[in-house]
């Protein structure tokens, strides 16, 4: 008998309740609850290599993290049901007091002033952690509810929204036109469904007049990006390796920027985000209309032409983890582009014969047999390259053998 087909037999002798998970909506501390687990016969069977074990049982924490959780979402509840009644003040105190009392409990001490600006948003980055899912759910809510646009940023920072509430999150903030948290939700969510990235794409493309009243903070952040690459690649002290780094960050930075329209700063980073695949970028994109799909078709032009102009630029990985370049992971790469170009090709393939609106792509047919010739081109040198590299660590070897026998 398999190791797996022991464990399942064991385990399948073992009641399960259904709604067990929603016993412990925090992620339980683990080292004390195995400590104290014993085999439930002793000695153990010798023919059986799966044993139960007795004494589970969660820490005084944890179980008061619970209480504490199960009181807040209670409160919260019955004041969510009418918001009219609840000040955002008041939502605010309730969150500050419940984080309070969850460092409180696991003697995390807070180094900061109440009174400092940005308090609970400090207590959310320390603590969001610790909080249930339902307590999380209950504060997105009413985040998003009475308006308090700090403190959800925080949270979807910090990695505390939950799988579960994530579409709901998107959508809403869709419906209230926060389209810097909306690129906030693609760079930090990793779990966003094929209908949740629809939705972003069809908003970033078409996006309404008053949705890019909140993108002053995403065209500063690029601004200042760019600044502090150009700041680091003239700066006197930079030299060697760091300051080719540097160079090329720049560059590929200048290429993000230059000639973008900020929502189309937006669809970088959609473009660059790891929930995006070809499989469910076909999806999406199967759903655009007429305009979407041309405002998305200049999109993906604009960055062929980028390329076409500028060969030598390779994604920069260095850019955000040595350098402090953040914008330079959400950057979309020549393979992505020209990638997602097919794809919006075979979904549409009648509709951009048939159609002379399209005529941006046959625009692109020039930009497109050039990368490709210069492609081949690059493909040939490569392959030159790796053949003589090969040779020569033959030589190496053959020569170092010879000196051996000598």
């Amino acid at each position: 008998m398999s190791l797996l087909e022991v464990i399942t037999k064991a385990s399948s002798s073992i009641p399960t309740l259904l709604d067990e998970e929603t016993d412990y909506p925090i992620v339980l501390n683990p080292e004390p609850i195995l400590l104290k687990l014993k085999p439930e016969s002793d000695p153990p069977q010798a023919q059986n290599p799966v044993q139960k074990v007795t004494g589970w049982e969660i820490s005084q924490t944890d179980h008061e993290l619970i209480e504490l959780g199960q009181k807040f979402c209670k409160k919260v509840r019955r004041n969510l049901k009418n918001t009219n009644s609840l000040g955002k003040a008041e939502f605010l105190d309730m969150v500050t007091s419940h984080l309070e009392n969850i460092a409180n409990k696991v003697g995390v001490s807070i180094a900061f002033e109440k009174a400092a600006e940005g308090y609970i948003c400090k207590l959310a980055e320390k603590l969001g952690a610790l909080m249930g899912r339902d307590v999380k759910g209950l504060i997105l809510e009413g985040c998003i509810s009475l308006e308090v646009w700090d403190v959800l940023e925080s949270l979807i920072v910090n990695g505390a929204v939950e799988h579960a509430s994530a579409s709901n999150l998107v959508h809403k903030l869709i419906e209230k036109r926060r389209s810097e948290l909306v690129v906030l939700c693609v760079k930090h969510l990793l779990d966003l469904q094929a209908y949740d990235l629809m939705c972003i794409l069809k908003y970033f493309l078409m996006m309404p007049s008053d949705g890019y009243k909140s993108l002053v903070s995403v065209r500063e952040d690029w601004e200042n990006q760019a600044s502090l690459a150009i700041e680091k690649a003239s700066g006197k002290g930079v030299g060697g390796k760091e300051k080719s780094s540097v160079k090329e960050a720049a560059v590929l930075i200048m290429l993000g920027h230059d000639g973008f329209s900020v929502s189309e700063l937006c669809l970088h980073y959609l473009l660059a985000s790891p929930n995006l695949d070809e499989v469910i970028f076909a999806a999406c994109v199967s759903k655009l209309n007429g305009d979407e799909l041309k405002a998305l078709i200049q999109y993906l032009g604009k960055w062929l032409r980028k390329y076409e102009r500028f060969p030598q630029v390779v994604p920069c990985p260095k850019g955000s983890s040595a350098l402090g370049l953040e914008v330079c992971d959400w950057i979309p790469s020549l393979e992505n582009v020209a990638k997602y170009l097919g794809v919006v090709v075979d979904e549409h393939f009648s509709s951009l014969v048939l159609h002379s609106e399209f005529c941006e792509l046959r625009s692109l047919e020039e930009v497109v047999t050039s990368l490709a010739v210069e492609a081949r081109l690059c493909g040939a040198l490569a392959n030159l390259a790796e053949r003589l590299r090969i040779e020569r660590q033959g030589m190496d070897s053959t020569l170092s053998c010879i000196y051996t026998t000598l």
